[in-house]
């Protein structure tokens, strides 16, 4: 499963646990977590240098609406 599949698989749950953040997925485990995309990258990275980094926002319910 690719990283945009885990995202929609589980993008109930992670919309939960982390909104208005940015996260980093690496093997289909979030890694990182943080208000600022540099910083998740740069964790992330530090982590799994080797790896591909995918990183997506988690909008918060407000967000959500206003995408609506």
């Amino acid at each position: 499963m690719d990283a945009h599949e885990y995202l929609l698989k589980h993008s109930q749950e992670l919309s939960e646990e982390y909104p208005g953040k940015y996260i980093a997925v690496v093997r289909n485990k979030v890694v990182a977590a943080s208000r600022s995309s540099i910083v998740v990258y740069n964790e992330a990275n530090n982590k799994f240098p080797e790896e591909k980094i995918a990183i997506f926002y988690m909008p918060t319910d407000e967000e959500t609406v206003t995408l609506l």
